[in-house]
């Protein structure tokens, strides 16, 4: 099994670029894992939500591959304990899971295609998170849950 993440817009930022590179680094002494910086389209500030939204589906659906267990994280999803994180991904493993796609939408969210196509959606939390850390919260959650299921030390219950 492999890890995506994907994010729609910039490059990290030099303020949570060390912690991603950090936690990047440890996930891949257990799984393969990498991360793919989703661009905003073009004359995305002339575009409304609506098609801004339309717009980078397409481009994130084009990139999906039929067999990618897609992840949506959005603010509507299910909350998960670090060990509910854990088991969710033993489970993915379990199945011979290939690839989990992590995505983080654009800023104004993402389509309905995309909702639908996603095979689970996450909230890390009820309160809004700069995409930015989204991404350091990402890269570090998943880490704790591969700690948890490996049993180390880094996550203290």
């Amino acid at each position: 099994m492999k890890f995506q993440f994907w994010s729609v817009g910039k490059n990290h930022e030099p303020y949570v670029k060390e912690g991603i590179e950090l936690f990047t680094k440890r996930i891949s002494n257990y799984y393969p894992v990498e991360w793919n910086i989703l661009p905003t389209p073009k004359n995305a500030a002339m575009l409304s939500e609506m098609d801004l939204k339309k717009k980078e589906g397409e481009m994130i659906t084009g990139f999906l591959q039929k067999e990618d267990w897609l992840v949506l994280l959005d603010e509507n999803g299910k909350m998960l304990s670090s060990e509910g994180l854990a088991t969710f991904i033993q489970q993915r493993a379990n199945e011979s899971t290939k690839t989990i796609v992590f995505l983080i939408g654009g800023a104004y969210g993402v389509s309905d295609a995309v909702k639908q196509r996603a095979n689970y959606t996450w909230s890390l939390s009820k309160l809004v998170f700069p995409h930015q850390l989204v991404r350091l919260i990402l890269a570090e959650q998943v880490y704790r849950a591969c700690s948890i299921n490996r049993n180390e030390k880094y996550h203290h219950s």
